[in-house]
């Protein structure tokens, strides 16, 4: 009877009841052969599992590739052979060897992980953790370390303000397609992306160099949304955006179509820009009442818009006049409203107001412009040249450019 499955107070009875008990010797295995053993049931496990023997494929899983090189190994090692040669129900061992050009005979266990692309954090083969496939170590080699970066909050008002925008619909974000031919030229500095779920703003592209593949190629600074940013390279930037299926190019700020040949359901038949005098005694609006004006856009009547001023803080909580009305068709009235106030926002008046309740109100739509910048402004969008154009406040007019 085998001493192993008793007690010590178990073999004390047996004894007095004169019954002897066998010693089973143990087999002795070294390290090595246990750590063999170990490794061919594990790939046995994935036999069973799998219902094949595991494959060398680049896009099998990185255990898997493992456990086929593994197996490789085994096979051509007579000592490993003849040890697993009891343990093999499957036939493992009848099959050819496959070693996809990898001298598996001369690699230790860690030469083997590097050999595979494995980043290794372990003494042991059988106890791998936090490995990661090639495709994406190789993609992470890419993209860079981000790091934190220390100066995000010279940063900070640009992703506040391009969420914002986002929000509104000023900017839109469109798929980036390889096939549609998005170049490493399309990456430009001041320009926002969506990559890995973060916002990523170009913030600086170095000079161009020759790449060892003769193209051209310029180190990035890449500012993310999560307060890191990486140095990486236009090339590899463009790659990180391919892999990644979410990635998104956000547009220029644009208003987007205004006017439109078709009604959509936000347009409406007509709308009207109106352009308002207020008659507030407040001691800002007293100083510029002559360029001071509330600009908006509405579906109906100006004069029932402006019906109840006095008691409204947007129109400072007193009366208007109508300075001037433009009559517009088939126009996307909010979109057009951000636009105008985008476009004048170096302009808007800074004040402060409390309502009828006593609560303190910031009016937006209210702008030191004088009213023949105005006219000037609605005959640019008219004609649909306003994106070639900025405000300067300085010389109270249009000037050309961005």
């Amino acid at each position: 009877m085998p001493k192993s499955q008793f007690t010590q107070e178990d073999d004390a009875l047996l004894a007095a009841l004169g019954v002897e008990v066998e010693v089973k010797k143990k087999a002795t295995r070294t390290p090595r052969q246990e750590r063999i053993i170990a490794g061919f049931e594990e790939i046995q496990r994935f036999v069973e599992e799998h219902g094949r023997i595991p494959s060398h494929r680049e896009e099998c899983d990185i255990f898997e590739r493992l456990y086929a090189v593994r197996l490789d190994r085994i096979r051509t090692q007579e000592e490993c052979r003849t040890l697993v040669e009891p343990l093999d129900h499957q036939g493992l061992l009848a099959n050819e060897v496959s070693t996809d050009e990898l001298d598996v005979n001369e690699l230790d266990d860690e030469a083997l992980l590097r050999a595979l692309g494995v980043e290794k954090e372990t003494s042991s083969i059988t106890e791998l953790r936090h490995v990661r496939p090639t495709a994406e170590k190789r993609a992470a080699e890419e993209i860079a370390n981000r790091e934190k970066c220390e100066d995000f909050e010279q940063f900070k008002p640009l992703f506040q303000a391009v969420q914002a925008e986002l929000n509104e619909g000023v900017r839109i974000t469109s798929q980036i397609r390889k096939d549609a031919g998005f170049l490493k030229t399309d990456i430009a500095q001041g320009q926002f992306f969506i990559l890995g779920g973060q916002i990523a703003y170009v913030a600086e592209v170095g000079e161009l160099f020759k790449a060892p593949n003769g193209q051209s190629d310029a180190r990035l600074r890449v500012i993310y949304s999560n307060a890191t940013e990486s140095n990486l390279l236009l090339r590899s930037m463009q790659r990180a955006i391919y892999r990644d299926e979410t990635s998104r190019q956000v547009s220029e700020p644009s208003a987007g179509p205004l006017f439109g040949h078709e009604q959509e359901e936000e347009d409406l038949e007509s709308g009207t820009i109106y352009v308002l005098k207020s008659k507030s005694e407040h001691p800002q609006v007293k100083e510029h009442r002559d360029v001071l004006h509330k600009i908006g856009v509405t579906g109906g009547s100006v004069k029932k818009r402006i019906a109840n001023a006095a008691k409204d803080p947007t129109f400072l909580m007193a009366d208007v006049e109508i300075v001037a009305t433009y009559k517009l068709y088939n126009i996307n009235r909010s979109k057009l409203e951000k636009l105008i106030h985008r476009f004048l926002e170096r302009a808007q008046l800074d004040i402060q107001i409390n309502d009828r309740f006593g609560h303190p109100v910031i009016p937006r739509e209210w702008f030191l412009v004088p009213i023949f910048v105005i006219d000037e402004l609605v005959e640019k969008i008219k004609d649909r040249t306003i994106d070639a154009y900025k405000y300067d406040p300085k010389t109270a007019s249009l000037i050309q450019g961005k």
